[in-house]
Order: C-alpha cells, then structure tokens, then sequence
C-alpha cells in the first residue's frame, strides 16, 4: 500500500514538473512571438535565434521572416506604383491644361468676331462643352489625387464656422441667377477637427448639387448641430427630392439620375464629397423623398482619437 502511494506522488510530481516546464515553455514561446510581431510592425526583421532552428519557434521565426518579407516587397511595390500614379496624374494635369486654356482663348477671340447666327449658336455650344471637359478634368484630377494618397488629409481644430462660409459664398452667384434663398444657421464658432480647404470642398459640392437641382424660387437651408460624438452640417434644399432606391447610388461615381440628363454635370461631385469626408473619418448621409427636397448630413468626429494596433 506504502508503495503505492509513494508511486502515486512521485508520478504526481512528475506531472507537476511537466506541466511546470510546458507552461514555461508557453510563456517564453508567446513573449518570443510578441516581440517577432512588434518588430514587424515597426518594420524591423524578426530576431532569429540559430540555436532553436529545428525546434517549433526555430520553424515559426521562420515562416515570420518569410511573411514580413513578402510584406516589405508589396509594401516597396504598392510605394512605387503610388509614385507611377503620382508623375501620371501630374502629367494629365500639365498636358490638359495648355490645350484647354489654348481652347478658351480661341473662344474670346471668336465672340469678338462678326458671325451669323447659327455660328453664335455653335459658338455657345461649344463654350459649354469646354467647361464641362475642363470641369471633368480637374475632378478627375482631384478624385485621382485622392484615391492615390497623393493628396493627404491635414485636419486640425478650426472653425467649422469659417469653412462653411466659404463654400456658401463660392455657391452664392449660381443660387442668385435662378433666385434660391440660402439659409445659414450657424450664430458661434464651433471648433471641429477637420481640413479646411477640402471640407470646403465637400460642402461646395453638396451645395452646388443642392442649387442645380432646386427649382427657380425654392430655398436651402444650411445648420449645424453638435452632438456627442459628431458635428452635423445640414444642407436641406426644396428640390425634387430622391427616390428611397437610388439614395445609395449617387454617391457612386459618374452616377447620374436617368430624368436629370439636360442638367450640367458629369456625377463625380457627390463622389467627391463623401471621399473627403471618409478620409476624415466621417460619413455622409441623405433622407429624402420624391418631390420634397432632400436634406445631405455631413458627420465630423468632434475629437480624433487614434488607437495603437494591438495583436
């Protein structure tokens, strides 16, 4: 019996013994593992110890140094196609510009000619489509520009107050020539982290979008309101209103409403303005219903918090 229970503790200790050398083991294995991760992560080459090379962590450090590798290669790949990107996108622009300023000043010289007409006719045409190309191109240029991170967000806190202002004032002759009212209800600076040349941007083109859709004598109302988490800008115009099944499409880019096609435009402005706004870490929302205007929410994060990576 005495033997017995001396063999059942001696068998105990060594499978406490075992079980105390394999959770050291674990320990050590998932600490040599952190460490291999964090020095991916700040794009340094795992440390490989040459003595555990046949041994699971020798086989895992391995298949580490092989997966960053593979990452710093993409990493290089995806920096040289941006650069590529980068000198076509500055080269579209540079080459389109002499040709379309060359084109505007053909049209001046000819308006100060004697012309019938018909002539006069092609002649307006003509200044409309060199508009809209040149419009394009430099919406093109800017989504491009965007998309590629060619062009970075730089927000910091300022006057949201300020930014709205500018983009009202850039809308304001078109809304004069078919007599819309703009509202603006904003009485105190509100600071809002965000980039105030390319918010303005967005604003601009939500509001541009607003005037060209709202009949000769309507109205647009543009209000702030903070919130807990997000700011809202409000811009509620008296159009003719979205239908509920094409509210997530008009954000797609070159999307224009079937019904709206003699309307100037080229469907990127939208696009545009909801990029912007994503690069900031904000959305943009739409409630409308057909025939009662539509009213576009642009939501700012009232303060950035950034969030370390963790594993």
């Amino acid at each position: 019996m005495m033997v017995l229970t001396a063999c059942a503790l001696l068998l105990s200790a060594v499978l406490g013994w075992k079980l105390y050398v394999l959770k050291q083991d674990i320990y050590r294995f998932a600490k040599r593992l952190e460490e291999s991760l964090d020095d991916i992560l700040s794009g340094k080459e795992p440390k490989r110890d040459w003595e555990d090379e046949d041994s699971l962590w020798g086989m895992v450090c391995e298949k580490l140094r092989r997966v960053n590798h593979v990452w710093q290669r993409k990493e290089e790949e995806s920096l040289s196609e941006k650069n590529k990107m980068k000198e076509l996108i500055s080269d579209i622009s540079h080459q389109t510009k002499t040709p379309a300023a060359n084109l505007k000043l053909c049209m001046e010289i000819l308006q100060d000619e004697p012309m019938s007409d018909r002539a006069e006719e092609f002649l307006k045409s003509m200044e409309s489509q060199i508009g809209k190309l040149d419009f394009l191109i430099q919406g093109m240029v800017k989504i491009s520009r965007l998309e590629t991170g060619v062009i970075r967000i730089r927000d910091h806190e300022t006057d949201l107050r300020a930014t709205i202002g500018r983009a009202v004032a850039a809308v304001v002759p078109r809304a004069e020539q078919k007599q819309i009212r703009l509202y603006v209800e904003c009485d105190r600076e509100i600071r809002v982290r965000h980039d105030g040349k390319w918010t303005e941007e967005a604003i601009f083109n939500l509001l541009d979008n607003a005037v060209k859709y709202t009949e000769r004598g309507g109205s647009i109302r543009i209000e702030t309101v903070v919130q807990e988490i997000f700011t809202q800008i409000r811009i509620r115009d008296t159009g003719k209103g979205i239908a509920p099944e094409r509210q997530a499409e008009i954000f797609t880019r070159f999307y224009r409403e079937p019904e709206v096609h003699e309307q100037e435009g080229v469907g990127i402005g939208l696009y545009l303005a909801r990029k912007i706004v994503e690069l900031q870490k904000g959305y943009i929302e739409v409630k409308s219903e057909v025939g009662e205007g539509a009213e576009f929410r642009i939501c700012l994060l009232n303060e950035r918090i950034e969030i370390p990576p963790r594993l």
